[in-house]
């Protein structure tokens, strides 16, 4: 009798060990993205940014501004900057365009996650329109050429002389409503 509680009980702290583990798993990408926007940490931006038409621009330094891309291992897309540095003005609208191809043979839907480094610099890129706002639908073969319009906020710190603005280009194709006939 004793040794049948104990194992109703075992089982059950078992159960809720695994319960536990799935809540917490699932709770991961609320509680980083809340981490990530209290601390600033692993640079994320900002959704889009309208422009006031008041922006000012500090004519007396130049910010680089370098592009990386990567993709996920499971995504089979090419994808690059057409530059991979750019030289700007703090508080003038830029504009940089990446190239995208779906190398396969079906159709993917791609979406494209940035980070900005240093970390601290993050506040101060504005994108008024990106690729990676949105997701990217391309049927096979397809080939895309997508615009990054952005400016570098002139309050960025004086300090900051050099940002890199990267892409992770993720596979979401099972994960949307594609209707591929």
């Amino acid at each position: 009798m004793l040794e049948a509680q104990g194992k109703t009980r075992g089982v059950v702290k078992l159960t809720a060990i695994v319960v536990g583990m799935f809540a917490f798993g699932f709770m991961l990408v609320p509680l980083y993205d809340i981490v990530c926007e209290v601390t600033g940490f692993n640079g994320k931006t900002a959704g889009a940014y309208e422009l006031s038409g008041k922006e000012t621009v500090d004519e007396s330094r130049l910010v680089t501004v370098q592009f990386l891309t990567n993709r996920n291992a499971n995504m089979p897309w090419s994808f690059r900057p057409a530059i991979r540095s750019v030289k700007v003005i703090p508080g003038e609208l830029n504009e940089a365009n990446f190239f995208v191809r779906n190398e396969t043979e079906s159709t993917m839907v791609g979406k494209a996650i940035p980070s900005v480094t240093p970390f601290k610099a993050a506040d101060f890129l504005h994108k008024t329109e990106c690729f990676c706002f949105e997701s990217q639908k391309l049927e096979k073969g397809e080939e895309l050429n997508m615009p990054l319009r952005f400016i570098v906020d002139r309050e960025i710190p004086k300090d900051v002389d050099r940002l890199t603005l990267s892409y992770t280009l993720y596979d979401i194709t099972s994960s949307t409503q594609l209707a591929v006939r």
